[in-house]
Formats: structure tokens, sequence, C-alpha cells
């Protein structure tokens, strides 16, 4: 497996259950750099004229626009339990493994807190952890119910 992963043929776009996700093709290791996350470089006094969900502020002044859709990045879905990390070098947002992955492995990262309060809070985490979390509540709960009768 190469050091450097070629995003267009070891990466790809599918189905998830967030909408559309990015997959791995090939088996990732723990630490190694994915994919960047790319497109246009806007101030933040710029940005609160842009309406997308594709906003990734990199400081108190810069945001990148990643709404192209050449920006392979901008399908990896939230997780509360990720596989994948963001960091930064220099204005430039990159994308590692967390852990070793899979190959067909639905790739994740946390979005913050901010994220999270602005588009999260009406319908809650669509992630697998919490996807499976209430479903494991839901069913205690009908236990509980059914105990009483």
């Amino acid at each position: 497996m190469p050091s450097r992963l070629i995003p267009s043929r070891h990466l790809r776009v599918g189905r998830s259950r967030a909408g559309l996700g990015l997959f791995t093709r090939v088996a990732i290791k723990k630490g190694q750099y994915i994919v960047r996350y790319s497109g246009r470089k806007l101030s933040n006094k710029a940005c609160e004229k842009v309406d997308n969900r594709y906003l990734f502020e990199i400081n108190a002044r810069w945001t990148i626009d990643g709404s192209g859709r050449r920006n392979l990045a901008r399908y990896i879905n939230h997780s509360c339990r990720p596989n994948c990390e963001v960091y930064f070098v220099k204005h430039v947002i990159k994308i590692r493994a967390l852990r070793n992955i899979k190959p067909e492995t639905e790739l994740s990262y946390t979005y913050g807190k901010d994220y999270m309060d602005s588009f999260f809070r009406r319908h809650g985490c669509r992630c697998v952890a919490c996807t499976n979390r209430r479903s494991r509540l839901r069913s205690q709960q009908m236990k509980k119910r059914r105990k009483k009768r």
C-alpha cells in the first residue's frame, strides 16, 4: 500500500445512513494521511454571507468553503466515535486515520460542538454510534413497559 493515498482511486462516495458518505476502497493504517479538505479560502466576515454547510473554520480569521464537488472530504460524515481526525498544516486542512480502517468502511470525524449545536439540535445526531445507542434505549424501555403489564 502506498504511503500516500490517491483519493480518486482509494476513496469512493456512496450512500450512508446520513445521506452521502465517503468510503475507503483499501485498508488505511493508523496515522496515515487520507484526504485534504479543499476549497476557496474566505475571511470569516465574507463567509457569513455564504449559505452552505461545507464551511470549515481554520482559525478566528479564515474559513474554507468546501462546497465544490471536487472536494472529496466534504462527504466525510460526523460520528461521535470517529475513525479519522482533522489536523492543520499552516492553512491547509488535512484528514488522517485515528486507527486502522478496513476496506469499504465509511470515514468519519467529529464536526465539533458549534456545528452540532447549529445543525443537529433539531433531529439529533444520526451517526452509527448514536443510532445504536437510541435503539438500545428504546428496546430497554419496551422491556420495562412489558414487565409492568
